[in-house]
Formats: C-alpha cells, sequence, structure tokens
C-alpha cells in the first residue's frame, strides 16, 4: 500500500510539475498583433480602438523576430526599417522573451497566449494584443 501512494504521489508530482510549463504559449506568438490595452505600473489602463501599425512576431526553435508593420488598404504591409531579435528562455515556470539591440536590451513576460490574445508584461507595464484580422477591401 504504501509502493502505490508512493508512486501515485510521485505521478502527481511531475502532473502539477508541467502544468508550470510555460513551453505550450509559444506556437500562440507567432503572428500578427494588434495592441488592445496597456495597464501602466501605476494601475492606469489605456485602451486602443484603432491603430496605424500591427506588430509581426515570428518564433522559430527559442528565438525570434518581433517586426512593426504598416497594413495597406490592399491587404499588403509596409515595414519599418527595424526590427527586434530576442531569445526565448524558460525561467522560474516562465516564458521571457530577452530583447537585445544596439541601443537598449528588455525583458518581456509572457503571461497568457491563445488564438486570440497575447500578455506580455514589461517594466513599462502589461500589453494585451488582439490577433490582426487584415482588411479586405478588394472589390470584384
Amino acid at each position: 500500500m504504501k509502493k502505490i501512494l508512493f508512486i501515485l504521489g510521485l505521478s502527481l508530482g511531475f502532473i502539477s510539475c508541467g502544468e508550470n510549463d510555460p513551453s505550450h504559449l509559444i506556437p500562440f506568438i507567432t503572428g500578427y498583433w494588434e495592441i488592445k490595452s496597456v495597464e501602466m505600473p501605476d494601475g492606469t489602463l489605456k485602451e486602443f480602438t484603432v491603430n496605424t501599425s500591427v506588430d509581426y512576431i515570428t518564433v522559430q526553435g527559442d528565438s525570434g523576430v518581433h517586426k512593426k508593420l504598416m497594413p495597406r488598404l490592399d491587404g499588403s504591409y509596409r515595414e519599418f526599417p527595424s526590427s527586434e531579435k530576442f531569445k526565448l528562455v524558460h525561467q522560474n515556470d516562465s516564458l521571457i522573451m530577452f530583447y537585445e539591440t544596439p541601443f537598449a536590451s528588455w525583458k518581456e513576460t509572457v503571461i497568457s497566449a491563445d488564438e486570440q490574445e497575447l500578455a506580455v508584461k514589461n517594466a513599462n507595464g502589461i500589453y494585451v494584443y488582439k490577433r490582426f484580422k487584415n482588411l479586405d477591401l478588394k472589390t470584384e
């Protein structure tokens, strides 16, 4: 009986450790994102109803690129000249994006990510993005 309880306890321990693994968020990070809101460190909430740019984030393995794009009416994008590379790191049950450019370095912790929403936290607040839906104004 003690062996069964020990094995059951050990199994539950392994299962609960897996629940804190943030790697399940990674597949949802890649995509076109439109900022929805920012919660400032003082608790102030700023909501965005119209955006002139979108963020394109792509992840391959343990690294990725974050670009700013301006959507055009024909469905294409104008790319801003700069982009930021980042490394993905699992740290203390969190998924962290470490950015480094010649001008600055910072980190963003992925709070949540799914098909429709991405939330990250950095020193400037909590940024919530919604999946961008491209305008389709083509006429037949």
